[in-house]
């Protein structure tokens, strides 16, 4: 039997390999090394963040002969102690509930259509282990307790499912069947998930100041502007500065950071050092600004931009 370790990543697309006796290991090399190929592109797609289900719950149980459940029932919900996450592929064609069960207990439900489409309400027949299930099979697979199908069939109706940005999933009702190994014994199963309402995105500006300082004494020239926000985080300002004086192409980069709330515009400034030997001088300079945060909520990279034409004044200070 493979064990699977309740420590085991489950954020994001993943590939697993287990079973139930030696006679099962030659199956699982054969998988494993036929579906190599796919195997690479699930390890290499990006991983949603998974959030924590306020309100719901994951049941299941089995007949007699049924592995994963062991001919047992169970229930899950946060209303009793136990933890339920969940998360959603950016395309929404994917689902997983993770549950961490108040007695020790750690199951994983996915449910995927086929092709890539996003999950809707509807029936999905002829359903194959998730993720080697093919492009015209939906995807399902129950594990958890150390126990997983080598192969699977099943079927699972969904009633109603929400979606938010990035992976976010806002309510999800199913029901589920698995058989392991092409059984007849059956896994039975539902999930209700009923979270609040998506968090905001976070929406991030920058503004590059018309005015900015050209140093006589190093060179550098100084510029600066505000950044905004809709949730407090560190951003992150950087770009280029580029001047033409007397036919010589000057250029210089720049990077600062500044803590940015919501409700008034956060000011930066930053100094650019020329990378040649002739420095910044008095007059118009291009420049390119970028702005970068971390989304607190789904935890994305949001950038925003905006190139203006400084006049750069003359300053007797070092930069």
């Amino acid at each position: 039997m493979v064990i699977q370790s309740p420590s085991e990543s489950r954020s994001g697309s993943r590939s697993r390999s287990r079973g139930s006796g030696r006679t099962r290991i030659t199956t699982v090399l054969a998988l494993t090394l036929a579906c190599a190929g796919a195997t690479t592109g699930l390890l290499n797609a990006p991983a949603a963040q998974a959030q924590t289900v306020s309100a719901g719950s994951l049941a299941f149980s089995g007949d007699q002969g049924d592995y994963i459940s062991q001919g047992q029932s169970y229930a899950y919900s946060p209303a009793t102690g136990d933890g339920l996450n969940v998360f959603a592929s950016d395309d929404h064609s994917h689902i997983s509930v993770n549950v961490s069960g108040a007695n020790g207990d750690w199951w994983y439900l996915d449910l995927a259509a086929p092709g890539g489409r996003e999950l809707a309400s509807g029936d999905y027949a002829g359903a194959t282990r998730y993720p080697f299930n093919s492009a015209a099979e939906p995807g399902l697979s129950v594990d958890g307790n150390g126990r997983g199908c080598n192969t699977l069939t099943g079927s699972f109706h969904v009633t109603d499912v929400a979606f938010g940005p990035h992976g976010y999933v806002r309510k999800l009702d199913a029901t589920y069947e698995q058989h392991c190994e092409g059984g007849s014994a059956a896994l039975r199963g539902e999930v209700h998930i009923d979270n609040p309402a998506p968090p905001t995105e976070l929406d991030l500006g920058v503004s590059v100041a018309v005015k900015g300082k050209a140093s006589t004494l190093d060179g550098k020239a100084t510029i600066g502007g505000t950044v905004s926000c809709n949730a407090p985080v560190k951003v992150d300002v950087s770009g280029n500065v580029t001047q033409v004086a007397k036919k010589v192409l000057i250029k210089g980069s720049y990077a600062t950071a500044v803590d940015c709330v919501p409700g008034a515009p956060a000011a930066w400034t930053a100094t650019a050092d020329p990378t040649g030997t002739t420095p910044f001088q008095k007059g118009q300079v291009k420049v390119d600004a970028q702005a970068t945060a971390t989304d607190p909520n789904y935890g994305e990279t949001v950038t925003a931009t905006q190139t203006a034409v400084v006049t750069l004044a003359k300053s007797r200070t070092v930069s």
